[in-house]
């Protein structure tokens, strides 16, 4: 086989590149204002409904930037950094900030302010989502790679890849155990 015909076969047998999407196609704000239904016995706003914004909001950016379905596969690094309370106008900030084959990572900022006040919205939470891209029948397809445009998305790109060997290094730490006490004896 000529090296032309090796490379046709080659370029046929892999996937067609996909263009990258700068970070600022897919970054989107959620707005919500938080009502009496949405307290927890202490009075504030319950996390869980905290946390549905979240994967709300990075469910959409991730869908926005892979270009169709997508699904949350991991939430880690989920800060409250202070209590949200009826009557807040409450932010979801998101945006990709890493892509791998099928995979996103997307960083969020929830910002809180008071519906009735002109004051500024207070940083009052932070999350990291994973998301897998998925076609109809559930399998993972690829994603566009994510091309950070400003100094702030270069940072997050690699504190991402941080993450995500830090996720990696775990998961095979606690495979490795798992196996070990399964060799052992030991039924989980």
């Amino acid at each position: 086989m000529t090296d032309q015909a090796e490379q046709a076969s080659a370029a046929q047998q892999a996937p067609p590149e996909i263009p990258g999407k700068p970070t600022s196609a897919s970054r989107t704000t959620l707005s919500h204002i938080m009502t009496h239904s949405d307290t927890n016995l202490l009075g504030t706003v319950h996390g869980g409904v905290i946390m549905k914004l979240v994967d709300d909001a990075a469910g959409a950016v991730a869908g926005r930037h892979s270009g169709g379905p997508a699904v949350t596969a991991s939430m880690d690094e989920m800060a409250f950094l202070e209590p949200v309370r009826v009557g807040d106008l409450v932010h979801v900030k998101a945006q990709v900030n890493w892509t791998g084959r099928s995979s996103m990572e997307v960083g969020v900022r929830v910002m809180a302010e008071r519906w009735n006040e002109s004051t500024a919205a207070t940083q009052v939470g932070s999350a990291y989502l994973v998301f897998a891209a998925v076609d109809a029948d559930g399998k993972p397809r690829t994603v566009p790679p994510v091309l950070p445009e400003t100094e702030k998305d270069k940072r997050r790109y690699q504190e991402a890849q941080i993450r995500r060997t830090h996720r990696l290094a775990r998961r095979r730490a606690i495979m490795e155990l798992r196996e070990r006490r399964v060799a052992e004896g030991y039924e989980d």
